[in-house]
């Protein structure tokens, strides 16, 4: 598919040509031509002068047609029998969606010999649970688990699916929207629903970060959004919620793939383990200079914690690229979000927002950081933070 040019009205102006950022659009007999290159980005319909260039794309589904779409669903991924605690976070999400909606909310979960696992789910949110249990599926498969998804979804039209932004999210998820050819907005920040179209809002960084982009699905479904873990909170476990699991056998043919799982390795845990960190002290270019990382590493150990960095600190080569929390780095949820010398632009912000609790030091008060955090500081850190350390130190003695 590719943008489509009116020949009659295209006047030769040639302004599509130099707006398309893929270099698709070529001039033949003063008309303008569209290439395979098209990624369908629409700044050329936005740039003609004469509205000659139109975009492709299906005919608005009938009203009655998507009533039949109905409920949310949240794909739960597992690795080596383990549900990843990002399928919790989004059951938390979903449970919200559903409500304002009135609609069920269902877990999927893909798998082998995890029938108490699937039991699970009913406590953190979810109505339903459908678990698709088959050998070929206790380890993760790209080929294999878009084809088990897609044909769940032919089958039971939901209205909303949501799945981790992870590794295992990320490579196959893109594969289920195009094989229903749906659209789909990665790496959300924030979800809703719009109280008069009832569509979903799928809330995202865009343009690197600079600004905050809220994405609609109102022509296809279901309408599709991925979430990174600790963005969102997982409800409080609900022992009393209790729910039969739907055990589905897939069709053989679900199960075709032209790829063989041999192993599954666990990596190896890095040395900033800041996912499961319940305190965090990260540190940015205000530091000044990389040793002054070894205090902020004092203060992390004194409580418990781990160290991270924003990206200047770490483009600079002031810590390794583990250490970097933001929109290109790990995005995390401590109780205790601790930022020294941070001015907090909006990639470090998405990254990290989500904390109980954020104490900022910082001498700019002006600083962005201040306007995510629970307490403020505007002092010079090289003031507070040795004190800081010095009253901790104090506390354990005394």
């Amino acid at each position: 598919m590719k943008a489509i040019i009116d020949r009659d009205e295209c006047t030769g102006c040639e302004e599509c040509v130099e707006v398309c950022p893929v270099g698709a659009i070529e001039m033949e007999d003063d008309v303008a031509v569209v290439g395979d290159d098209c990624d369908l980005c629409g700044m050329c319909v936005d740039e003609c002068p004469v509205e000659a260039i139109t975009m492709p794309r299906k005919e608005v589904a009938e009203e009655a047609v998507f009533s039949d779409y109905r409920g949310v669903w949240v794909f739960c991924e597992q690795v080596a029998g383990e549900i990843a605690r990002v399928g919790f976070e989004l059951l938390g999400a979903g449970r919200s969606l559903a409500d304002k909606l009135g609609q069920n909310l269902t877990a999927v979960l893909l798998g082998h010999g995890l029938k108490d696992e699937a039991q699970r789910l009913f406590s953190f949110g979810a109505d339903e649970v459908i678990y698709v249990d088959h050998p070929a599926l206790s380890h993760f498969n790209d080929e294999s688990y878009s084809k088990v998804l897609i044909n769940l979804i032919k089958e039971r039209k939901p209205d909303i699916i949501l799945a981790g932004a992870s590794s295992i999210g990320r490579s196959f998820i893109p594969r289920v929207a195009a094989g229903v050819q749906t659209g789909l907005t990665a790496d959300c920040t924030e979800l809703d629903i719009g109280d008069e179209d009832r569509l979903l809002y799928q809330t995202r960084p865009a343009f690197g970060g600079n600004v905050m982009a809220t994405i609609l699905c109102p022509h296809t479904r279901p309408q599709m959004a991925t979430v990174r873990s600790r963005v969102m909170k997982p409800l409080a476990p609900d022992e009393s919620r209790q729910g039969q699991v739907e055990v589905v056998n897939p069709d053989e043919t679900w199960l075709e793939s032209r790829v063989e799982v041999v192993e599954v390795v666990r990596e190896t845990k890095e040395t900033a383990n800041l996912a499961d960190a319940e305190v965090i002290v990260t540190g940015g270019r205000g530091l000044g200079t990389p040793d002054k990382f070894e205090m902020l590493e004092e203060l992390a150990s004194l409580l418990g914690g781990a160290v991270g960095a924003s990206r200047a600190a770490v483009d600079a080569g002031w810590m390794p690229y583990a250490h970097q929390v933001g929109q290109t780095g790990k995005t995390v949820s401590p109780k205790l979000y601790i930022a020294l010398g941070v001015s907090g632009a909006i990639q470090h912000l998405v990254g990290m927002q989500s904390s109980d609790n954020i104490l900022a030091i910082n001498k700019d008060p002006d600083a962005p950081i201040f306007n995510v955090a629970t307490i403020g500081v505007v002092e010079d850190l090289f003031d507070v933070v040795p004190a800081l350390i010095e009253k901790i130190k104090a506390e354990k003695r005394g």
